[in-house]
């Protein structure tokens, strides 16, 4: 039997099944080819109408226009708030192709650049600053790439294709991953850098475990090597008697995997100062997993060991990429003189730090009046929602909100009706709840059933990076869709837990309460998609979405 019988009538139905069956074609080609199809998917729910509303929507006031001017100056530009006698706002006449008001000065912004220049990208490949689409092109890219990383960053977790789909599934049809995507701001590109980084260190997790096993192998063939004997209490020796090498083992501190990942944290810490936090989790945590290698390996004292072979040595590594990658980001500041205070060292003469060279004077100065901006940024607004409350999801972002005056599309049923067209980003509530949920009862589940699972912690890590460290700023002016940086271990912990149900219930069991929630989460999604997208809808329909006060 082979491929070349597939379409003959001779072969018979049953074998014909079989040659198309996904072991047929190899589960490392269908761990990609699946995964892609996924992401295409995810992707067209996020390129659709990926100009509409052909309008400057919430802060894209200014990232896309600081987009615009660095492209066309190499610095951001201020912009006037309105033009003409009839004072028509700048975002109105920019969305409507007057894109060359900006001024001769150099604006502050608080953010650093990496994430305009993907914004800019969009605005260069397709058509200029007129385009909706183009300026949102980056965004909706990025979304859409992230759903094929995840994808396979469940596979290399859980090593299952239909929990590494159902990850891509649950990114693909969420509310906050398709409006981030479908919106031009910052945070969807620390989103994908931040992942694409944590699959990084996964790789190099595996690889470090394969160096170690193999150095372990090597050494206890040593007749030198003394062995002592020990019963862990956890993991995949569990109950048996097995020696360990009273010796540190190699040093494992060093991959490439480990340096693209110091890239990659230095461009999200290059997007949104947040970036940090996740630079300074997840390579605290690499260090920590190579240590536990270490010790599954079979090596004595793992944990000092793995501090002074490879933690220090990791610190020596990553720091100084992850410092030189956000220098970096800032080139076109230190090329243009007339940046935002390129010259404050020569005007404040005896200010600073005095012993820096002027312009690098300049530059930290910057940076501190930037720090002191976000870490005192206490403006009432609307939207503003304390960050603990973000993973549950109830203060949603209103991003866009205008009452049409005809009755297009699903308006039409309606005509009595005010019409409306509306983008709020908001999660699956779904997802986000059972997310949730997910992650308190995983963490019993790794601490009583799972000893020494290392994986929970690894789906723990990315609250750790991304939501914890904003409990410093609970009064600080933050909204919900900020959290779109944790949505990916929000949907990894509901992996977990699906990877736990199926090795511990019946397969029926497991199989049909899986596929209950999610074509119930696909049944919620469909609901909510139209005012995620700004298709137009009646009034009535609009606010039977709005299950709570607190979502208007």
């Amino acid at each position: 039997m082979g491929f070349a019988n597939t379409n003959s009538k001779n072969t018979p139905a049953r074998d014909r099944r079989l040659l198309l069956h996904p072991r047929w074609l190899g589960p490392r080609l269908m761990g990609w080819l699946l995964p892609l199809l996924m992401a295409a998917f995810g992707g067209a729910l996020r390129f659709i109408r990926l100009g509409s509303p052909h309008a400057i929507v919430f802060d894209e006031t200014y990232y896309v226009k600081d987009a615009w001017t660095m492209l066309m100056t190499g610095e951001a530009r201020n912009w006037p708030k309105e033009i003409g006698p009839a004072n028509i706002p700048i975002d109105t006449l920019f969305a409507q192709g007057d894109t060359n008001q900006w001024l001769a000065t150099a604006e502050y912004v608080v953010h650093p650049p990496i994430g305009k220049w993907m914004i800019a990208i969009g605005l260069k490949l397709f058509g200029g600053a007129d385009s909706a689409f183009a300026w949102r092109f980056s965004t909706a890219l990025v979304g859409t790439l992230a759903i094929l990383v995840l994808c396979r960053v469940a596979l290399r977790l859980f090593h299952n294709l239909p929990i590494a789909l159902m990850a891509g599934f649950l990114l693909s049809v969420d509310g906050l991953g398709i409006t981030m995507s479908r919106t031009s701001l910052l945070d969807n590109f620390i989103m994908i850098f931040v992942l694409c980084a944590f699959a990084c260190l996964l790789a190099h997790r595996d690889r470090t475990a394969s160096r170690l096993q193999a150095a372990y192998l090597a050494d206890s063939q040593k007749r030198s090597a003394r062995f002592i004997p020990v019963t862990p209490r956890w993991g995949k020796h569990k109950g048996h008697t097995r020696f360990m090498l009273d010796s540190p083992g190699p040093a494992v501190f060093f991959s490439w995997w480990r340096v693209v990942a110091a890239v990659l944290l230095g461009l999200a810490t290059g997007t949104k100062w947040s970036g940090i936090y996740f630079f300074a989790a997840f390579a605290l945590f690499s260090v920590l997993l190579d240590a536990w290698e270490r010790h599954k390996a079979g090596y004595r004292m793992w944990l000092l060991s793995g501090i002074w072979k490879d933690g220090l040595p990791t610190a020596l590594v990553m720091v100084p990429i992850w410092a030189g990658t956000y220098l970096a980001s800032w080139t076109n500041w230190f090329m243009h003189s007339d940046s935002y205070m390129h010259n404050w060292a020569a005007e404040n003469p005896g200010e600073g730090i005095t012993w820096l060279p002027q312009t690098l004077r300049s530059f930290v100065e910057y940076h501190r009046q930037m720090w002191d901006f976000h870490t005192t940024l206490e403006t009432p607004h609307s939207y503003m929602a304390n960050p603990l409350t973000w993973p549950l999801q109830t203060r949603p972002t209103s991003f866009y909100w205008e009452e049409l005056n005809d009755h297009p599309g699903l308006c039409a049923i309606a005509q009595n009706s005010k019409c409306i067209s509306a983008v709020t980003s908001l999660g699956n509530p779904l997802i986000w709840w059972l997310g949730s949920a997910c992650v308190l009862v995983g963490i019993v589940v790794a601490v009583l059933l799972r000893k020494g699972d290392w994986r929970m912690w690894a789906v723990l890590i990315g609250f750790i990076g991304g939501w914890l460290p904003w409990a410093q700023y609970i009064h600080r002016t933050t909204f919900t869709f900020y959290s779109i940086v944790i949505l990916p271990w929000i949907v990894l912990a509901i992996c977990y837990m699906a990877d736990w149900l199926r090795q511990n219930v019946k397969a029926t069991v497991y199989r049909s309460s899986v596929g209950a929630a999610l074509g119930l989460i696909a049944l919620v999604s469909l609901f909510f998609y139209p005012i995620w997208t700004a298709i137009p809808v009646p009034y009535e329909f609009w606010l039977a979405h709005m299950w709570f006060p607190s979502w208007i």
